[in-house]
């Protein structure tokens, strides 16, 4: 079954317009209080879009109550309406009611001279049984890389571009359009067979997320570009940034261009295609190469190795292979340096 992802459109600016007043101060001054200590632009607006979905069931289901007047009974009704009506996962709405919690921490520390009697009640509702509800993509090298194939011979050079970038860097979906262009430079290989960016990038993290160091596979990687950046050059295309806003070329790419092209890859591969596969599958490549987790948690930026076990999508049967064949135990099993890659 395919990865999917349910959106309902509940809100607009028509809809927010009639939530009461308390109700918008208080999102407001929360949102301002986010921004303060520092969270992300991109946590932010996720916080403000749950926010935003409480507030248009509250209008239309709850006679547009104060937040703070909120029951139980209240938000056992909100739970319910988000699973049965809405369609939301059980995984959604616990981020929904973390948002929520968060901001009833906010009153009930922050605006407690205002709301002396208000009590953070979102914890006391049980939340949903988690349940599996996407299944997980599994791209192997033959499939990708009929893809580059496919979209090379069509011309789509940047998207070819944007799809090698991620297989053979790993990097996130809102991470590939910051890279720029004379990154990808012979004065920034090392070991004859890594781009690492001159600068560090902006990645996810707490508060403004964390910027660290990135390595993309040149040998892998190269064709790809070259045939990109000569498009790019007979194009007249300037712009400093690899991945650009064809609207705009002084802009980086939008992400909901990433996403479109998402959706196309997904039909022609005939399997769901989202972009946070490639980071598996980048990090299953390094680790089927035979490279040791510590150095792949390196390439990758991660804090902890773990998180390679996490990511790396080779079967239990294809692990122990490694190690077996006809003769019993190999002496020797393949192990590859990054100049191989």
């Amino acid at each position: 079954m395919p990865r999917k992802t349910q959106y309902n459109k509940i809100t607009s600016p028509e809809i927010l317009e009639q939530v009461c007043k308390e109700n918008k101060e208080i999102k407001r001054d929360f949102l301002t209080y986010l921004k303060s200590t520092q969270h992300s632009t991109s946590t932010i607006a996720a916080y403000e879009n749950d926010i935003d979905i409480w507030c248009a069931w509250n209008l239309k289901e709850n006679r547009n109550k104060p937040f703070v007047d909120m029951t139980k009974r209240n938000l056992i009704a909100f739970q319910n309406w988000l699973i049965y009506d809405n369609g939301n996962s059980p995984a959604r709405v616990k981020r929904i009611k973390s948002t929520l919690s968060s901001m009833s921490a906010y009153i009930e520390d922050i605006l407690d001279d205002e709301y002396p009697g208000f009590r953070n009640i979102i914890g006391k509702v049980k939340s949903p049984t988690g349940r599996l509800v996407r299944e997980k993509t599994v791209f192997n090298e033959e499939d990708l890389d009929g893809l580059l194939a496919t979209l090379t011979e069509k011309g789509q050079y940047m998207q070819a571009c944007a799809l090698a970038l991620a297989m053979f860097g790993g990097r996130r979906k809102s991470e590939l359009p910051r890279f720029k262009l004379d990154w990808f430079t012979d004065e920034n290989v090392i070991y004859g067979s890594l781009y690492k960016t001159p600068e560090k990038v902006r990645t996810k993290g707490a508060g403004e997320g964390k910027y660290i160091y990135c390595y993309t596979l040149k040998h892998k990687f190269d064709p790809y570009l070259k045939r990109f950046v000569e498009w790019r050059e007979s194009k007249g295309v300037e712009s400093e940034w690899l991945l650009f806003d064809q609207n705009n070329p002084a802009e980086q790419l939008p992400v909901s261009t990433l996403n479109s092209w998402a959706k196309t890859f997904s039909a022609m591969l005939n399997a769901d295609f989202y972009w946070h596969s490639i980071r598996h599958y980048h990090t299953t490549y390094l680790a089927q190469s035979g490279l040791p987790d510590p150095v792949i948690q390196n390439l990758i930026g991660w804090a902890s190795s773990d998180l390679v076990r996490l990511y790396d999508d080779t079967s239990q049967d294809e692990a122990i292979g490694k190690y077996f064949d006809e003769n019993g135990i190999k002496a020797d099993a393949e192990q590859k340096g990054l100049a191989d890659l």
